[in-house]
């Protein structure tokens, strides 16, 4: 599952699924999303970065918290922010 070259996601032992489909923060500012990702260290579900709010990148630089996995039905991959890298699970 892991990127050797990431220890954020070589750090991961379970993934958090979504608990909603939907973005939090969009839902309370009445606004629109495109896809869905959950972060790993708390488990929210926010929006991407071709949703107009770009929730879970602002969650991330927020919080470093660093990774998120998609909540994308059929869609089974993680990735780090600060290392930039990706990895299907």
């Amino acid at each position: 599952m892991a990127d050797n070259r990431c220890t954020h996601i070589g750090g991961i032992t379970a993934i958090k699924p979504a608990k909603a489909h939907e973005c939090e923060e969009c839902v309370k500012m009445h606004s629109r999303w495109v896809h869905l990702r959950t972060c790993q260290t708390c488990g929210v579900t926010l929006c991407c970065d071709s949703s107009p709010n770009k929730h879970a990148t602002r969650h991330a630089r927020a919080t470093s918290h660093p990774v998120i996995a998609s909540a994308e039905p059929g869609e089974r991959w993680l990735y780090c922010y600060p290392d930039d890298a990706f990895a299907e699970y």
